[in-house]
């Protein structure tokens, strides 16, 4: 089929490829790395996270999702981190803690581009889930309108994904200032830790790039079948 198998469309899945695996493989060592190191205020990371949410209504709970599944969940304002960052008291687990505790006080103070990701979700995810389903259909059926409409869909979710970027990288400096303002790393232990959020950062800028080489992927599709 020529969906699977152009030139065009080969390269841009091996670039994405390489992309993601680059990301991922980032963060996965900057967290092997900087979780070996322990941090001088001996402070785990559910510590560091109650202390920034503690004029909050937020919790900070242990959940047991795996390595890196650390996250802030807005509906229960409760801050869910791995048992490796709740009571990890190395230089990773701080910095992990402390950017979920950015996210939390993204929503306590009314941060816009949180407000605004978070009133495109629904779009979002009805576009990430409709998109290539539509495409596909308009390519078997040779119906271009049904390509083009699972383009529009598909660039609802790439407009979420973009939006994210900037919440991603605020809810790091957030956490960096905070962990650089008070006792909870030295000079030296924060570039550690920003190394972790930087290699945590640029999974979503993959991601959104990816996301590009497939929007245009797709109109190319979109212009051929034409």
């Amino acid at each position: 089929m020529f969906f699977f198998n152009d030139t065009v469309g080969l390269v841009i899945m091996i670039i994405s490829l390489i992309i993601a695996t680059a990301a991922s493989a980032g963060v996965k060592s900057a967290y092997a790395k900087y979780s070996k190191v322990r941090a001088s205020s001996n402070l785990t990371g559910a510590e560091v996270a109650r202390m920034m949410v503690e004029n909050t209504d937020v919790k900070v709970v242990r959940q047991d999702g795996g390595k890196l599944s650390d996250h802030f969940d807005p509906r229960t304002k409760t801050i869910a981190l791995s048992p490796e960052v709740f009571a990890g008291n190395d230089i990773a687990a701080l910095g992990i803690a402390a950017h979920e505790a950015g996210h939390a006080l993204q929503h306590n103070n009314g941060y816009a581009p949180i407000k605004l990701r978070n009133g495109i979700l629904p779009v979002a995810r009805f576009g990430s889930m409709m998109a290539m389903p539509f495409v596909l259909i308009g390519i078997f059926a040779e119906l271009p309108f049904l390509i083009d409409l699972g383009i529009i869909f598909f660039m609802g979710a790439l407009a979420f994904q973009l939006i994210t970027l900037p919440v991603e990288f605020n809810a790091s400096r957030r956490a960096m200032a905070v962990l650089g303002g008070g006792s909870y790393l030295t000079e030296q232990e924060l570039k550690g830790a920003r190394a972790v959020l930087r290699a945590a950062a640029m999974t979503y800028v993959a991601a959104v790039i990816t996301a590009l080489l497939q929007l245009l992927r797709l109109l190319l599709i979109a212009k051929r079948r034409r």
